[in-house]
């Protein structure tokens, strides 16, 4: 089993910047392809990120391309994704998770792919 904890959500003014972090244990983290997914209330959960195994691919969702950026440091067992330029649309519960998909280099924008998620961290955009 894979347990994953999210942190570094908050409040913010449009126009600022928040890095999440997602810690992974319990399992070899470079087996993991990682994932970034939101639910704003009232709304269904929707893809923002996803990273490969190694890091080498990422893809993301269009609304926030050229303003998030997903990283991860295997050494550290983390994924992060660092989000500029944030909009009050922004504003949701953000979910991290993870898809065991050993030597591959995959990215999964189906939250369905991924089998461990995390609590979840809240993200306030103010207008």
């Amino acid at each position: 089993q894979v347990q994953l904890v999210e942190s570094g959500g908050g409040l913010v003014q449009a126009g600022g910047s928040l890095r999440l972090s997602c810690v992974a244990s319990g399992r070899t983290f470079t087996n993991y392809g990682m994932g970034w997914f939101r639910q704003a209330p009232g709304k269904d959960r929707e893809f923002v990120a996803t990273i490969s195994t190694t890091g080498s691919n990422t893809d993301y969702v269009d609304i926030v391309k050229g303003r998030f950026t997903i990283s991860r440091d295997n050494a550290k067992n983390t994924v992060y994704l660092q989000m500029d330029s944030l909009k009050p649309e922004d504003t949701a519960v953000y979910f991290c998770a993870a898809h065991f998909a050993p030597n591959t280099y995959t990215v999964y924008r189906i939250a369905g792919s991924y089998e461990h998620w995390g609590q979840g961290t809240q993200v306030t955009v103010s207008s």
